[in-house]
């Protein structure tokens, strides 16, 4: 277990990075073409891991490959790790100035909305540091090594990640101007109840909107006939006058600007904000990559 390198000669970081490139590719021969090995060598070299960990990692057929339980600990492992090694060299020729693949994740909506449009200005101060970015719902395992920074909504689990808070967003009520003319100005919270209430699909099923009323919070629930998974796709909807939607004011700022939507009950808003955090491994050996770009975040997306 000791040894530096694997029975036929491959090294650890080697194997490591071989694993990865046949569970990303879904084959040997896919992960072969990346690595320049032969397919028949790859699969020799994923036995030779199993023997020496007395595990099964992948499970083979004739048609896919498919991770194992304990294949899936050993790939987290293996990215991390691969990360680790990564940081590590990166550290040590970031001397001079930041650079390296920074890779990015961020919610659909806010991302295309707020953070792209950041980036050019960022490429131009830091041109030795190639931005990966990923535009994506789906919740990127920070700590398994699948990104180095993601800018996330709300509440924060806890972990040993650091957290930098990047800015806040209220929640606003919208409609276009001619669904309202053609369904009336909801006056109080309860005249929702004859509306299409458009909602995110990733909430509970009984979807409910918080309001507050004489100093009094309280929740109504709402329907409607469509649900999306981004604030911005609501917007949308809202501006075609489908409907009402509860979004992120940060995504339909541009569309009440040009009077496309309307803020309504307004008066029973309960002022509720939505954290932004930018989300990374922290500590001394952060590459400087990392901190120059969450510390730009923080001061642009304010």
């Amino acid at each position: 277990m000791s040894n530096a390198k694997l029975d036929g000669g491959i090294d650890r970081a080697r194997a490591l990075n071989l694993f990865v490139a046949v569970v990303e590719q879904g084959s040997f021969s896919g992960a072969g073409r990346i690595v320049d090995m032969s397919p028949s060598a790859v699969a020799r070299a994923i036995d030779r891991i199993e023997a020496r960990l007395g595990v099964r990692l992948l499970l083979r057929s004739t048609r896919a490959l498919s991770l194992t339980a304990e294949g899936t600990s050993y790939l987290q492992a293996a990215r991390r790790i691969l990360a680790d090694l990564d940081d590590a060299e990166q550290q040590i020729a970031d001397q001079g100035s930041p650079r390296g693949r920074l890779r990015v994740t961020a919610a659909l909506s806010h991302g295309r909305l707020r953070v792209v449009p950041l980036l050019g200005s960022f490429s131009a101060l830091y041109p030795d540091i190639l931005v990966d970015i990923a535009l994506t719902d789906t919740l990127v395992d920070i700590a398994a090594g699948q990104a180095d920074v993601a800018v996330r909504f709300g509440p924060l689990p806890d972990s040993t990640l650091t957290a930098r808070k990047l800015g806040e967003t209220r929640r606003v009520i919208v409609a276009a101007p001619d669904y309202l003319a053609r369904n009336g100005m909801p006056a109080t919270p309860e005249d929702l109840h004859r509306h299409n209430c458009l909602n995110f699909n990733f909430r509970r099923a009984e979807p409910v909107w918080p309001f507050r009323r004489d100093g009094r919070d309280f929740t109504l629930s709402v329907r409607g006939n469509i649900e999306a998974n981004n604030g911005e796709t609501l917007g949308q909807l809202a501006a075609e006058g489908v409907g009402i939607a509860r979004v992120g004011a940060f995504s339909v700022s541009d569309e009440i600007a040009a009077g496309r939507l309307v803020p309504i009950l307004e008066p029973y808003n309960p002022g509720d904000v939505e954290l932004i955090h930018a989300v990374f491994v922290g500590g001394v050996n952060t590459p400087a990559r990392v901190r120059v770009f969450v510390d730009y975040l923080a001061a642009n997306l304010r």
